[in-house]
């Protein structure tokens, strides 16, 4: 069904979305997740998705990306 494809594309945008607010290019966030720049580049062209142990390294990048759009934190900073 097109479910399926529907949630790959959610989440290879997901995975560029979280590259381009960290301000990464596919190579380092691949060097940050330790896979290589083929596996970040098919994920977010859809063509695979991220292996379980990817997923938790994403979600931990995903967490880092929350706590810099924090605005209590950004008000601690100044």
């Amino acid at each position: 069904m097109n479910d399926n494809s529907n949630s790959n594309d959610d989440l290879s945008k997901h995975i560029k979305s979280l590259r381009q607010q960290l301000g990464l290019s596919q190579e380092e966030l691949a060097q940050k997740l330790g896979v290589s720049f083929t596996s970040v580049n098919r994920w977010e062209n859809g063509q695979t998705k991220p292996s379980k142990l990817a997923r938790r390294q994403i979600d931990i990048l995903c967490k880092k990306c929350e706590k810099l759009k924090d605005p209590i934190g950004a008000a601690h900073g100044n």
